[in-house]
């Protein structure tokens, strides 16, 4: 894409995502995520199916006016009680599959964006965000947990929570947590054992975006 030119500007539209859509989010997911590929912590058919039956106007792709796929963004709804609990991918995912999706839930749980590795940098992975945004202004929170991707570089010199603090403070960049807090999140604390993945050493950030529509706060 032109660096001059939005994506918007090329055609490219987010949607909700189609069950037509379900092969090339698979591929998508393999070359978007080459780090968790090799332990199986990517979408299945079998789970974005899944999520298609439990949720289906939480699911999204950025799509080009050809057809092909360059982005995905998956959420369900959660009740978080208490407020910020520690929990891993698998345990607030259902393993993946959605199905403790909480219609009545008070927490709109981002569990993956991705965008295709030609892609990045382009202002893709915003309009899945603004799009998740647009869904979430009739509750109060929207929350997920971010891979700290660039922490195994770093693991020899400083601890997860110290190394989130230089990315706040914009002593380092990370292409997750960066791209996050650019977006209007805040961080909130370290996930432990969130998710296998050599690159963040399992680690996560802890994030929220306010529903500033909304001047109710989280329970």
């Amino acid at each position: 894409m032109s660096d001059s030119l939005h994506p918007r500007d090329l055609g490219v539209i987010v949607r909700n995502t189609q069950p037509e859509d379900i092969s090339k989010i698979v591929n998508l997911q393999t070359e978007s995520y080459p780090y968790l590929a090799p332990y199986g912590n990517i979408w299945r058919s079998e789970e974005l199916e899944s999520h298609l039956r439990i949720f289906p106007q939480g699911q999204f792709v950025a799509v080009e006016p050809d057809g092909t796929v360059v982005g995905s963004a998956s959420t369900l709804v959660v009740s978080l009680n208490p407020e910020h609990p520690e929990h891993t991918w698998k345990d607030i995912t259902a393993d993946g599959k959605f199905t403790n999706h909480n219609p009545r839930g008070d927490s709109l749980y981002g569990a993956d964006i991705s965008t295709h590795p030609k892609y990045r940098h382009e202002g893709i992975g915003s309009m899945l965000y603004d799009t998740r945004k647009e869904l979430v202004v009739r509750l109060n929170l929207m929350i997920a947990g971010g891979r700290l991707f660039n922490y195994c570089e770093y693991a020899d010199k400083m601890s997860p929570l110290e190394y989130a603090n230089k990315v706040i403070r914009g002593e380092l960049s990370d292409p997750v947590l960066s791209f996050e807090l650019a977006n209007g999140f805040r961080f909130v604390k370290i996930l432990p054992n969130y998710l296998e993945d050599v690159r963040s050493l399992s680690y996560a950030s802890f994030i929220e975006w306010l529903n500033v529509r909304n001047s109710h706060t989280a329970k």
